[in-house]
């Protein structure tokens, strides 16, 4: 599967779904998310906010019509680094029928182009500690472990 195949482009009302699909199909997800038909009214609030928001990109892979990838990007002017702007990049998920096969790798070239285009100076993500994997996919692609992440939950 090369690039050719896959399409970015942002997400649609109609690609929640796929994407809640995505966002719940592991360990964790399941615990956090609600696939459900129809699909919470939470999630559509969140997309249209998303959507509004110019420093806000929730994208989609597309291949042969349907949607096999996600991620949300997000831009945020920062006073550090002498003012530059942060890409931060949450929720990357690959459908599982279609992991293994470089998606993932190709949906974070195209994020780190896109950062580039937006004139980020530095590109950030968290992932939970839990997934070795995803810690080794993205040392593979230059990322380095540098922080320590911390959350507090506000329910």
């Amino acid at each position: 599967m090369t690039q050719q195949d896959i399409i970015f482009r942002p997400a649609t009302r109609a690609d929640l779904p796929s994407i809640v699909r995505m966002l719940a199909d592991d360990d964790l997800g399941s615990q956090r998310e609600r696939v459900e038909d129809p699909l919470l009214e939470s999630y559509y609030v969140a997309f249209e906010q998303i959507s509004q928001d110019p420093n806000h990109e929730l994208i989609v892979a597309q291949r042969n019509g349907e949607v096999i990838g996600t991620l949300h990007l997000m831009f945020l002017p920062s006073v550090s680094f002498q003012g530059g702007l942060r890409a931060q990049v949450e929720s990357v998920r690959v459908d599982k029928r279609f992991q293994s096969r470089g998606i993932g790798s190709e949906m974070m070239k195209w994020t780190m182009e896109r950062a580039t285009q937006r004139g980020a100076r530095i590109i950030q993500l968290t992932t939970h500690k839990t997934r070795i994997d995803a810690h080794r996919f993205y040392e593979r692609l230059g990322f380095k472990g540098s922080h320590l992440g911390m959350k507090l939950s506000l329910k």
